[in-house]
């Protein structure tokens, strides 16, 4: 059951560029395809909340595509409204079920937990099946063949994985340990590639922006971060807090800065992907957006032309991006390992 209060946020004919960009680039609870006569076409995704009444679930399409927290949608004596892309529970006041704000205007609304399956995580299962088909597609073309080597599909990921093997593992880890974390190496870079490669196609169906998203970059870079300070030897703490061949005083300054050094590196892994990815989506918008902010057919041409531009440096950039965040985390794991002779 849903209930629409009209006159909650006020409707404007002009062009938001931010909030046209925020729209693409953000999560959300549906994918949203295209708007016809003013209706919204798009595949709704399940929402699926732990509330103070127990797990409620149902589909984003009985928000009717609003996302403004005007329609109130009520399951098991609870009422829901969905604001900026968030699940909150509708107020009661008086008779009218609403978003409210403090004297600072921020929501004062409680939410419930929520674990809805958004269009990036959504993306990301796709992400994660195309990973496992690769793989094991890669595997049966070596199995199938009577000479030993690669056809169809595994020509095009045997190159990749070599390079990831003789480019990163063997440099940055070593000869004597890179094959234990190559498997770790080859499933980081290919999965980033992916969901960069897919949030770049704009025409296709389950394209989100995942790696624009820092908690996705913030899970990977605290994977890297785990396994080394697990695989750490005795040799790489002894150089962070007592390196030797230097002088006690040295020692005493360098030490806290080190220390640090363990929690920089993976949020530099983290803020890096995020910060090329998002920005990249972003440029190509904002010069789109230039047709609309200056509502001009002559300047659509110039726009175009930058924008495709842009999206041929952006293809070599979500690689690129790739390769960088699984040759870091190879050179700290490498790094953690390494046994030093003095």
């Amino acid at each position: 059951m849903s209930t629409v209060f009209a006159g909650t946020e006020k409707n404007s004919d002009e062009f938001d560029v931010n909030e046209m960009i925020m729209h693409h680039i953000k999560d959300s609870h549906e994918f949203h395809i295209m708007d016809i006569n003013g209706h919204a076409v798009s595949l709704p995704l399940p929402i699926i909340l732990w509330t103070d009444n127990g797990l409620v679930s149902f589909l984003s399409s009985a928000f009717e595509h609003d996302d403004s927290g005007s329609v109130i949608v009520s399951r098991k004596g609870q009422d829901f409204v969905k604001y900026h892309e968030k699940i909150f529970y509708a107020n009661n006041n008086g008779s009218e079920k609403f978003i409210s704000y403090d004297a600072n205007g921020n929501i004062i609304n409680k939410k419930p937990i929520d674990f809805s399956i958004t269009k990036m995580v959504f993306s990301m299962f796709i992400s994660m099946i195309l990973l496992v088909l690769i793989f094991v597609s890669t595997a049966k073309t070596y199995s199938n063949s009577r000479k030993g080597e690669p056809t169809g599909l595994g020509k095009f990921t045997e190159p990749l994985i070599m390079f990831i093997k003789d480019e990163v593992a063997l440099p940055m880890i070593g000869e004597k340990n890179h094959d234990k974390y190559m498997p770790f190496l080859l499933t980081l870079f290919f999965f980033i590639w992916i969901n960069n490669v897919m949030g770049l196609i704009p025409f296709f169906p389950f394209s989100a922006n995942l790696s624009g998203n820092i908690a996705f970059t913030f899970v990977l870079a605290a994977i890297t971060f785990i396994i080394t300070t697990l695989v750490a030897n005795k040799d790489y703490w002894k150089h962070i807090f007592w390196m030797p061949g230097i002088p006690v005083p040295m020692k005493l300054f360098l030490a806290p800065i080190e220390f640090l050094g363990i929690f920089i590196k993976p949020i530099s892994l983290m803020i890096r992907l995020f910060a090329n990815i998002s920005a990249g989506h972003i440029i190509i918008l904002s010069l789109i957006s230039l047709i609309f902010i200056f509502k001009s057919l002559w300047l659509a041409p110039a726009s175009l032309f930058f924008s495709v531009f842009i999206s041929l440096i952006e293809v070599l950039v979500v690689a690129i991006q790739a390769y960088i965040f699984t040759m870091l985390s190879a050179l700290y794991i490498g790094s953690a390992i390494e046994e030093h002779e003095h």
